[in-house]
């Protein structure tokens, strides 16, 4: 079976798709399953510096002209054109691969299946509106309908996505992890920047305002406690948009120049040394589709606060996290209550999470979920548990 994956990065500037679109890709190689991945995407400065994390898969970037926000690309087109595949994996909306994947099927070349990756929840439909309503209207819209199945990451996405509209078949199948196999040696390069013994509250992931980091920070600002003069809160994220300077501004109006440190982007053995260092995790999301840095929080045992829009019910259910709205105040009352808990009982919270971790997302069990529905979906086996119908 030869599947291709249509992706707009194959970079870390692709966010939480670099991860989780590359360890599919490379689980079907792992389990030596007959699934044979090309993975297609758009070039960017970044792409050669990250080709080596896809361990020697066939990937093509294809070079964009004219505004990288929307990456038309005709050498992606021709490539895709000439790719002799059963079935396209379109990964992400709104830009110039949904149009070649449309164009790809409606030359009768096969079927195809898109992940929105949470870019059809409310919040993100609103972001950006005008602009995505006409894209809406140009070619994503047709795209969406033209699919034989879309991808759900949660029961929550599923629902955003019948809330547009859609009436296609949706899978519904998360994305994974892996556990580490043994702590990092070394420690991060801006552990220097915080006392020798605080503890660490971690923000992974991209400064962008759907991820709630200013509401975090007015929470910090506001949350009383014995305890909170021994922890620091740690930014770890990429630039977009501007926002990292809205942020240290903030920072600076509320006081917090000593409590809070902005270490940059971590990658590779930085990011795996940074989570090990930290005391437990926040994501104060306002939408996700499933955020991978939560899953990787737990994989190393942390405790997690975060909000219900992450779409990881699961971890309120077990313990795992503590429940926050993106809201100040909420923050601020979730944060009291993580500093006043012990070592043993954040211990005991992370452990449930790297326990639900092993059992519900590993990459395995999520690559075999996925073969199972390209297989339907090629009419090659009956429709998997995992496929809501209309």
């Amino acid at each position: 079976m030869r599947i291709a994956f249509l992706v707009a990065s194959v970079s870390r500037r692709a966010g939480g798709l670099f991860e989780s679109v590359r360890k599919l890709a490379l689980s079907f190689v792992e389990r030596r399953s007959g699934v044979d991945v090309t993975v297609l995407a758009l070039g960017d400065p970044d792409t050669a510096q990250d080709l080596p994390e896809w361990r020697g898969l066939p990937v093509f970037a294809g070079r964009v002209l004219g505004p990288r926000t929307f990456g038309y690309s005709p050498e992606l087109a021709r490539r895709l054109a000439g790719e002799t595949a059963d079935l396209v994996h379109l990964h992400g909306l709104w830009m110039y691969p949904s149009v070649a994947c449309s164009r790809w099927a409606a030359s009768g070349r096969g079927p195809y299946l898109v992940s929105p990756h949470g870019m059809l929840d409310a919040w993100a439909i609103r972001n950006s509106a005008w602009k995505k309503r006409v894209t809406a209207w140009l070619f994503e819209r047709r795209n969406l309908r033209g699919a034989t199945c879309l991808h759900a990451l949660s029961e929550a996405e599923a629902e955003s996505i019948r809330a547009c509209g859609l009436r296609n078949p949706v899978c519904v199948i998360p994305n994974g992890v892996e556990l580490p196999v043994e702590r990092p040696a070394s420690h991060p390069g801006w552990v220097r920047e915080i006392p020798a013994g605080a503890k660490v509250l971690l923000f992974l992931g991209r400064l962008h305002p759907k991820k709630g980091v200013p509401a975090l920070l007015k929470g910090w600002a506001a949350a009383r406690g014995a305890g909170r003069d021994d922890w620091r809160l740690v930014i770890a994220g990429w630039e977009q948009g501007g926002h990292e300077a809205q942020l240290r501004r903030l920072v600076g109006d509320l006081g917090l120049s000593e409590q809070v440190r902005f270490v940059g982007p971590q990658f590779g053995r930085e990011k795996a040394a940074t989570l090990a260092r930290a005391s437990a995790f926040v994501l104060p999301s306002l939408s996700e589709g499933l955020p991978m840095a939560v899953l990787e929080a737990w994989a190393y045992g942390l405790p997690v606060l975060m909000t219900p829009r992450c779409n990881l019910a699961e971890g309120f259910a077990v313990g795992a996290a503590l429940r926050v709205e993106p809201e100040a105040e909420s923050l601020a009352l979730g944060l009291e209550e993580l500093f006043r808990m012990g070592e043993s009982d954040r211990r005991a919270v992370g452990e449930r999470g790297r326990r639900l971790v092993q059992e519900r997302f590993s990459w395995p069990t999520i690559a075999g979920e996925m073969q199972r529905v390209y297989e339907w979906v090629l009419g090659a086996a009956a429709k998997p548990e995992c496929v809501r119908s209309a």
